[in-house]
């Protein structure tokens, strides 16, 4: 595992998962992942409920993830992969909110079965599931940016924002620009719309 983002999802992780993807030559795992995955939806339930997790088998083909789940456990994974970079993807709280609170909330609310007990376990063990209530999602954000902050040393991190583009990543993990434009993808208008698409 070579970088493991620590930003919460809404932070740019559809955009850094490709672009990681294309910097490494390898999968970056993220939360669409577990979608084509389903076998991993009750090791993600597992290790939010405290159970050991063979986290080795898990990321088995991964060179990165970002992205919930694997965002939740940014500070353990960071000691299972001692030489990763601890790729911190940062947003002030209230565009965030207006992101997260109009896209991946509604859709979270509308989870069954199996990956309703996943999401909900993560969720209420590692940030809130008062996922309705701003204050709630603001304190966890906060609490979870300050924990990363405190319980990894800085200069394993680069805080990175959607702007930063390509530079600072590349920078850091010693390879060379791409000749392109830094991949923008998952904004709300296009999760929304995937999302409608999929109820039709």
């Amino acid at each position: 595992m070579e970088v493991i983002g620590a930003g919460l999802g809404r932070t740019g992780t559809m955009s850094l998962k490709l672009a990681l993807e294309q910097l490494l030559d390898a999968p970056c795992h993220h939360m669409f992942e577990v979608f084509q995955h389903p076998e991993q939806v009750p090791v993600w339930r597992d290790a939010a409920a405290g159970k050991e997790v063979d986290w080795n088998t898990l990321f088995q083909g991964y060179q990165a993830a970002v992205d919930w789940p694997s965002c939740a456990f940014a500070v353990e994974l960071s000691r299972v992969y001692p030489q990763a970079l601890i790729l911190l993807s940062v947003r002030d709280f209230e565009s965030w909110w207006n992101s997260a609170s109009n896209t991946i909330f509604p859709s979270i609310d509308k989870a069954e079965g199996e990956w309703r007990d996943m999401i909900e376990t993560l969720f209420t063990k590692t940030f809130t599931f008062d996922l309705t209530n701003k204050d709630a999602c603001h304190e966890a954000f906060d609490r979870h940016y300050a924990k990363v902050r405190s319980e990894i040393p800085a200069e394993r991190i680069l805080e990175w924002r959607a702007g930063d583009g390509w530079e600072p990543i590349c920078a850091r993990l010693d390879l060379p620009v791409p000749d392109e434009p830094f991949p923008h993808r998952n904004t709300t208008e296009e999760f929304r719309n995937r999302r409608q698409a999929a109820q039709e």
